[in-house]
């Protein structure tokens, strides 16, 4: 699930960087067809923000995922009507199919 930020009300970012930085980022935001330098860095990093979340969230789904399965093999439930029937017809069916070699 892609978490995105949207909102209308506007908030200021200061940051210092060195002219090294800077020159390179203006390259890159001109290779790339970015109208300015701002509107690189806010592209790039709100990609790089939405990217980072999506990961997060995988790996407390699949750590989510890998306790509910554990918990399931450690502490199995009994089998319930259904699950029963479904074995015993199985049994049956495998008995019809030996009988009939």
């Amino acid at each position: 699930m892609e978490t995105r930020i949207k909102t209308t009300e506007k908030a200021r970012f200061d940051t210092k960087l060195s002219k090294k930085q800077k020159d390179l980022f203006e390259y890159a935001a001109t290779l790339g067809g970015y109208r300015t330098l701002t509107d690189f860095i806010i592209k790039t990093v709100n990609e790089k923000a939405n990217s980072i979340i999506k990961e997060h969230n995988t790996i407390l789904a699949s750590e989510r995922d890998k306790e509910i399965f554990f918990n399931a093999i450690l502490h199995p439930e009994k089998p319930n009507a259904a699950l029963k029937k479904a074995a015993k017809i199985y049994q049956e069916s495998k008995v019809r199919h030996s009988e009939h070699k």
